[in-house]
């Protein structure tokens, strides 16, 4: 039989969000994305490869989960991370990203009923210290919450996707996830040049070859 406890218990699951991170050295971002989530999130969790700066004290001390584990690329770490989540929705994040004010309240209001299984929501980009609404930067929707139950990553080390069940609903919400791209192009042109080497890994792992392009 069904005891009271045991239904509450699984009702806060079933209704709870775990906010889910994974990083590397992001000591500069962590702390503007863990406090864009305050008050919404019921768990904070945070998977770190191996950080060499502080970016796992800060995580703590603001009151999230930090587990560390090795680097197996995004998609691999982050279906990692989801198995971790206590809670059955996940909001999941980069460090580099916050929520605007309009997307917390949007996600506080489809927490109350869970009408979907998955939610996109706009993506505005900060690069080096301007907000891009054009050149095709925005709207750049993303789906980023979702029920762990009915969605997986998929994809190599980069280029990751979330993948959702035939049957599952989605819905758009009003908002955009702020993403602090990059402070300067010296930054830019070092992400580029490490996007390059994953790429070429990808392809010789895959019995392709890859060009000196």
């Amino acid at each position: 039989m069904l005891t009271f406890v045991t239904f509450v218990f699984q009702h806060k699951l079933m209704s709870g969000i775990s906010v889910v991170i994974i990083t590397l050295n992001e000591e500069r971002n962590i702390a503007r994305c863990i406090q864009s989530v305050k008050g919404l999130a019921n768990e904070v969790l945070v998977v770190d490869s191996h950080s060499t700066d502080r970016t796992c004290q800060i995580a703590e001390s603001m009151g999230a989960r930090v587990i560390t584990h090795e680097w197996q690329g995004y998609t691999a770490t982050k279906n990692f991370a989801n198995s971790q989540a206590q809670f059955d929705h996940i909001l999941s994040l980069d460090a580099d990203e916050a929520l605007s004010d309009t997307l917390r309240n949007s996600i506080l209001a489809v927490k109350e009923t869970w009408p979907a299984d998955g939610y996109s929501m706009n993506r505005l980009t900060n690069y080096c210290g301007h907000w891009i609404k054009h050149c095709g930067w925005y709207p750049d929707r993303k789906l980023r919450l979702f029920s762990k139950t009915k969605a997986s990553w998929i994809g190599d080390k980069i280029h990751e996707s979330i993948a959702l069940d035939n049957e599952a609903k989605v819905l758009h919400i009003s908002g955009d996830i702020l993403h602090y791209s990059y402070y300067s192009l010296a930054e830019h042109i070092y992400q580029a040049e490490r996007f390059t080497d994953l790429t070429a890994l990808e392809a010789y792992q895959a019995s392709k070859n890859a060009s000196s392009l």
